[in-house]
């Protein structure tokens, strides 16, 4: 799967807007979920235990629907409800 693909995978599954600081061809894990997580994880646990161990080190950032990145204590939740 391609950066640009998983990011949109997880948008697609989470709710939640992710940028790869990486080339968009750049191949990463697949985002191979069948649930969204938890609404009441943290930002930070989400990406800890979901996205960081799949896309091989690359930077990431999370954006809030206001396009800035939120701390890592924003529960998803909260998060998603930003895009609204």
């Amino acid at each position: 799967m391609t950066v640009s693909e998983f990011e949109d995978a997880v948008w697609a599954l989470e709710g939640v807007r992710i940028v790869i600081r990486a080339p968009a061809e750049t191949i990463v894990g697949d985002y191979d979920f069948r649930n969204a997580a938890n609404e009441r994880w943290g930002t930070t646990q989400w990406l800890r235990n979901r996205v960081e161990p799949r896309v091989d080190g690359n930077p990431i950032s999370v954006l809030q629907g206001d396009g800035e990145e939120p701390h890592g204590r924003v529960i998803l939740r909260t998060l998603r409800a930003s895009y609204a």
